[in-house]
């Protein structure tokens, strides 16, 4: 495995838990599953389809996302949103986020 392809695995098992957070916080406002792939991408956080859909299915099913169709246009939508527990699971990530950036940052670095 090439030094490069060792670091896009460490990079994706770093992202993972970031993705969880980002979907809570944006989705405080209603949002749909391709829309929202495209926030995360604008923002920093690619991912795809395959990732992202069973990711929903299981917060929604932990009951940290609601979600209802939107059947108004022509093709009709699944829309999420973050529940009560989801936004408090969302502060609580987003300080355990903090903590460790934080902690991250007190560690020697390489000249």
């Amino acid at each position: 495995m090439s030094e490069s392809e060792i670091l896009d695995t460490h990079l994706q098992e770093l992202r993972r838990g970031t993705i969880v957070l980002a979907c809570l916080r944006l989705l405080e406002q209603p949002g749909y599953g391709y829309g929202l792939l495209e926030q995360l991408g604008d923002r920093g956080f690619p991912t795809d389809a395959n990732t992202l859909y069973p990711l929903l299915r299981r917060l929604e099913k932990q009951g940290h996302l609601t979600s209802e169709w939107n059947t108004d246009e022509a093709r009709p939508r699944k829309f999420y949103r973050t529940s009560a527990a989801g936004s408090r699971l969302a502060a609580a990530l987003t300080d355990e986020f903090h903590a460790i950036a934080t902690a991250i940052d007190s560690l020697p670095q390489e000249d």
